[in-house]
């Protein structure tokens, strides 16, 4: 016997009609309270605004980036209590410090992450100097470039520009002493992917790659299914990884790993 299953149509949010964006149905409306909602938690998460969660944005009704830095303590001890409203008045001033390195991930430009910004402040030193040729000299591809330039075009400059107060200027990343090459076999559990996985590898000086080449001092395997590649590492001394998550807290600290 068969059931058909028929994808909803509409969000359960808003109510507007859902598009199908690579298999996978996403909703379009710029006024859905979800996901604005979503992109509030999204920057206070990449800011490391504590205490900035979902039931605190529904209380304070957060719309937008620019409100977060509007609200007075008044208002958030009102709001949230006096205890919890002081701390994260806080937290936010304490947010207004971070380099653009932070900042650009947080406003969650499809293809920006902190990869595609690493490149940026290797190459620019602010905001006002990205644009179609220095993303392409930055290493970033077509579609990051077409996203984030859109994006400054679109919502920064209409209605970011002089409202944040960020400085909106890069810190030169750090020289990372090269700790070693990793392998990443089959899927993990310790993070969500395998992007996030390599994202946290590379800023700990590790070089990641999809083979496992001679040079290779770490493979990951969190499947416990003995694959061909970790035969290989096993036979070549290659250090093997089952929880990387927990081998890179227990050697660089929590902190450096989330």
């Amino acid at each position: 016997m068969f059931i058909e299953i028929v994808p909803p149509t509409d969000c359960p949010s808003c109510g507007s009609a859902l598009a199908w964006v690579n298999h996978i149905l996403y909703c379009k409306s710029n006024s859905c309270e979800a996901q604005k909602s979503k992109k509030i938690e999204h920057f206070a998460k990449t800011l490391k605004i504590k205490g900035l969660g979902p039931a605190a944005i529904e209380k304070l009704d957060i719309q937008d980036f620019d409100e977060v830095y509007s609200l007075s303590i008044e208002t958030l001890k009102d709001k949230l209590g006096e205890k919890i409203g002081t701390k994260l008045y806080a937290e936010i001033q304490n947010s207004i410090s971070a380099p653009l390195n932070m900042v650009l991930p947080a406003f969650g430009i499809p293809l920006i992450g902190k990869t595609a910004t690493m490149k940026l402040s290797e190459t620019i030193k602010s905001i006002t100097e990205i644009n179609t040729d220095t993303c392409m000299r930055a290493g970033l591809g077509p579609k990051a470039t077409e996203n984030l330039c859109n994006w400054l075009d679109e919502h920064f400059y209409c209605f970011y520009d002089g409202a944040l107060p960020f400085d909106m200027k890069f810190v030169s990343p750090k020289k990372v002493e090269r700790k070693g090459v990793v392998c990443i076999s089959g899927r993990l559990k310790s993070f969500k992917t395998k992007a996030e996985a390599s994202e946290t590898l590379i800023n700990l000086g590790y070089e990641v790659k999809s083979s496992l080449t001679k040079d290779a001092t770490l493979l990951v395997n969190e499947s416990g299914i003995e694959s061909a590649k970790t035969k290989q590492a096993r036979e070549s001394g290659v250090y093997i990884v089952t929880d990387l998550k927990s081998y890179l807290e227990k050697k660089y600290g929590t902190s450096q790993v989330d």
